[in-house]
């Protein structure tokens, strides 16, 4: 354990939807079975923090801050090879800077080196463990197959005193690497080939960034980490699907080592995201070969690189909160994650106006240079800002009217290239030769003349300033040329082509390199290289406004018409301003027609007649060669208009964004949540149709209509009915058709506490534990999970568990 600083936590932390785990847990606090619930996430420390972590550190943190539990931080660093400081430091930074709360709960597996071999010799001694001395070959041939059952190797039969013998002059380094391996002695012949007696330990000379060259037999994962979840008391080890597997191994070692209390594992769905890779060595390689800059260059999943970008950590909690739990692994279309950081900038960065791709305009009809008062916020900002009071970019709440900024005018402007056109397309709406627009704030102007250079490009306009009866279709931005501040802008934008550069099953392969198979390595594959999108980066020079210099420096901003940007914290200088975009204002991909050739939206790429620009990508288009275009990854076809209307009218009904998209795709799924009630209950009908009954309706077995579904979220959500029994109820109203809500009033499975019972009944706790409640006002405070369980079982589970939570608190600390 190590004294790692306590980050803030937030107090609107987005919370886990109820869940199959939720109710695992609530059944164990009822039953007394833990006193307090402990998670942990255990990272390993091989590169930096990812958004495919996101969704599992926040179940683990959200779920046991929920049932006042506790949450531990593990470094699973036990691969001299890969571990290193740099990493552990930077995943810490990075989830405290997520919010995420351990206090003094911050372990290191290698710290245990020396309980994990004892544990070993406890294994070899009791005839459970062997010293095989085959080559990797031989040991994956005598495993057998699916068909197959294992052979035995010659060493299987090895005596206790030999293998003991041969175990320690392992750990004494007389070996080379891949002499010898410890395997458990389970069971060959078992369908489960993570049975057939697994590796345990390997022999593997080299320096570990903690340890130094203490130790020259390294544990395996499947010995290591269910041993570290017991060594720490975790009850509850949450691991994502492609585990399954593998616990059968967890449980087997827990046997023969007999822990009591033990750790259960439970493995949900594994999230993977669109148009992203998250494989750590895969990674290293884009870095490596300099298709990226390093583990925080912005377009990265990594979590410190999306801190540069300027996502916050509200943005990502937010997103991995409307993902939802379930047994199906799924991937989440990559537009869930951008409308999460837009509809986090929206209320965050004040309006203000940049130029990326200037031309000058020299006004006439403006008798003198002004100065003009503009607002930083739009109108529905505005409109639904709590308490009437919005934001100035120093953090000062205020009233709209004060709410805004200098910008001067003279006679000459610098406006996008692409505002004016010399010869304009049908339904163009900006500047043309004698055609009139708006400028932002400050009137109309009419294009009387332009120049161009000898390759025809315009290089300068002139126009007038029209008055106030002038008429303009189109309104566009501009910055005065004189007070302009010169900047670099960097347009960044998804680094893959397709949804999947990977190939289908990828996404949801172990992600720790350890964890990939008993070696430690897994072949490379370099294909996913040939999808990197040469338009991933585009640098523009352009002018800001003046009023971005008075700013605090981490102030993000909309540039009207050009998306959410902030200074680069890395390389922007007071002297040389860089500002990194953020994320578009609209999702330009979802309207792209060559998603299914591999080609991205027009924005990705630099535009005709650009100016100076730059990618540090230059990859070979997609391959066109019939022999190898089969190998490209299918890529998940946009939202059809209709589907974009769906999602539209789902949303605006309160489903989750991710529901929605999956509803919005499917017929079966659409068709089922027509007849759902239209009211505050329709988000958890959504969410129950997509991971309960997803199955049962395409397969056609669902009995149940989604009206009848209303009144018993409308109870759930109210805390009047415990998740565990609602989700009972819907699993037996789907093959009976009955309403849930009348099948639980029949049964009198709804009777629930009073408030007056709760309180009486947690008296009684406090009363029958007084030693319990002294050490909990002594600052044990983790008691309040044993005591949630005792009013739990005491109540007969008529209580919901976070009510209890909740009142407990309040009684243990008055």
């Amino acid at each position: 354990m190590t004294d790692a600083p306590k980050p803030p936590t937030s107090g609107n932390t987005p919370t886990v939807a109820p869940n199959f785990i939720t109710e695992i847990i609530e059944r164990d606090l009822q039953s007394g079975k833990y006193q307090t619930i402990v998670t942990r996430f255990p990272p390993e420390p091989s590169g930096y923090a990812h958004l495919g972590h996101v969704f599992a550190s926040f179940l683990d943190f959200q779920t046991a801050n929920q049932y006042g539990g506790r949450y531990h931080l593990r470094m699973d660093d036990t691969n001299p090879e890969l571990a290193t400081q740099e990493y552990v430091d930077a995943i810490a930074d990075d989830l405290k800077w997520l919010g995420w709360d351990w206090g003094e709960h911050f372990y290191y597996a290698s710290d245990n080196f020396e309980q994990y071999y004892e544990y070993a010799e406890q294994l070899v001694r009791q005839g459970d463990a062997y010293v095989d001395s085959v080559s990797p070959d031989e040991m994956a041939r005598l495993r057998g197959d699916s068909k197959t059952p294992g052979t035995p190797s010659e060493y299987r039969g090895r005596n206790m005193e030999e293998n003991l013998d041969l175990l320690r002059r392992m750990k004494a380094g007389e070996f080379p690497d891949g002499a010898h391996v410890l395997r458990a002695k389970i069971d060959l012949s078992s369908p489960n080939m993570k049975l057939r007696d697994p590796v345990l330990y390997r022999i593997l000379h080299g320096q570990h960034y903690r340890q130094g060259d203490r130790w020259c037999i390294y544990p395996m994962y499947d010995f290591q980490h269910p041993l570290q979840d017991a060594l720490e008391g975790v009850t509850h080890s949450m691991c994502s699907l492609e585990f399954v597997d593998n616990r059968a191994i967890y449980d087997w070692l827990m046997e023969r080592l007999n822990f009591d209390p033990r750790p259960h594992q439970y493995e949900f769905g594994r999230r993977g995201l669109e148009y992203t890779i998250t494989s750590k060595r895969k990674l290293r390689r884009l870095i490596e070969e300099g298709k990226v800059t390093g583990w925080d260059d912005p377009r990265m999943p990594t979590l410190r690189a999306q801190r540069r970008l300027g996502v916050t950590p509200e943005a990502v909690k937010a997103f991995a909160a409307q993902i939802g739990v379930n047994r199906t692994n799924r991937t989440v279309d990559l537009a869930v994650y951008e409308n999460a950081v837009r509809d986090d900038l929206n209320h965050r960065a004040p309006r203000v106006m940049a130029v990326l791709e200037p031309v000058k305009v020299t006004l006439s009809g403006l008798d003198e240079a002004k100065t003009l008062s503009l607002p930083y916020w739009p109108h529905d900002v505005v409109r639904d800002s709590p308490g009437g009071l919005v934001r100035l970019p120093t953090g000062e709440r205020v009233d709209p009217a004060k709410a805004v900024r200098g910008v001067p005018l003279s006679s000459e402007i610098y406006i996008e290239r692409e505002d004016f056109s010399a010869e304009p397309p049908k339904g163009y709406k900006r500047l043309t030769p004698g055609g009139t627009v708006r400028l932002r704030g400050a009137g109309i102007i009419r294009a009387d003349s332009f120049e161009t250079d000898d390759a025809g490009k315009v290089t300068h306009i002139h126009a007038t300033l029209l008055g106030e009866n002038a008429k303009a279709g189109g309104v566009i931005h501009w910055v005065s040329a004189a007070e302009a501040v010169p900047a670099e802008f960097r347009l960044y934008d998804r680094l893959f082509l397709v949804p999947n550069p990977e190939g289908e099953q990828a996404d949801f392969l172990p992600d720790d390199e350890e964890a990939q198979g008993e070696n430690g390595k897994a072949p490379a594959d370099a294909s996913y290289l040939r999808y990197l999108n040469p338009g991933s980066l585009r640098v523009l020079r352009g002018y800001v406004e003046p009023s971005v210099l008075r700013d605090p420096q981490d102030t993000r901003y909309q540039f009207e018409r050009q998306g959410y940007f902030w200074r680069d914290p890395v390389e922007s200088r007071e002297d040389a301003l860089v500002f990194g975009r953020i994320i578009t204002l609209k999702d330009t991909w979802a309207k792209s027609t060559e998603a299914s050739a591999g080609g991205p939206p027009s924005q990705g790429f630099p535009r005709k007649g650009r100016e100076s620009t730059e990618s540090t990508t230059a990859q070979a288009p997609l391959p066109t060669d019939p022999a190898t275009a089969h190998r490209a990854p299918r890529t998940a076809a946009p939202l059809t208009p209709a589907q974009e209307a769906h999602l539209a009218r789902l949303t605006s009904l309160g489903a989750a964004e991710a529901d929605a998209r999956i509803i919005a795709r499917d017929e079966v799924l659409l068709k089922f949540v027509e007849s759902a009630v239209q009211d505050g209950t329709f988000a958890q009908v959504a969410s129950w149709t997509v991971n309960d009954l997803v199955a049962g309706l395409r397969a056609g077995s669902v009995q149940v209509q989604a009206a009848d579904l209303a009144p018993l979220a409308r109870e759930l959500t109210g805390g009047r009915l415990t998740t565990r029994v609602a989700r009972d109820a819907l699993a037996r109203a789907a093959a009976s058709g009955e309403a849930p809500l009348a099948m639980i009033e029949r049964e009198g499975l709804n009777a629930g506490l009073s408030d007056a019972d709760l309180q009486e009944a947690i008296r009684d706790v406090l009363d029958a534990n007084p030693n319990e409640l002294s050490a909990y006002r002594a600052g044990k405070t983790a008691l309040l999970g044993f005591f949630t369980g005792q009013v739990m079982r005491d109540t007969g589970g008529k209580a919901e568990p976070k009510k209890v939570a909740a009142v407990l608190k309040s009684a243990l600390e008055g």
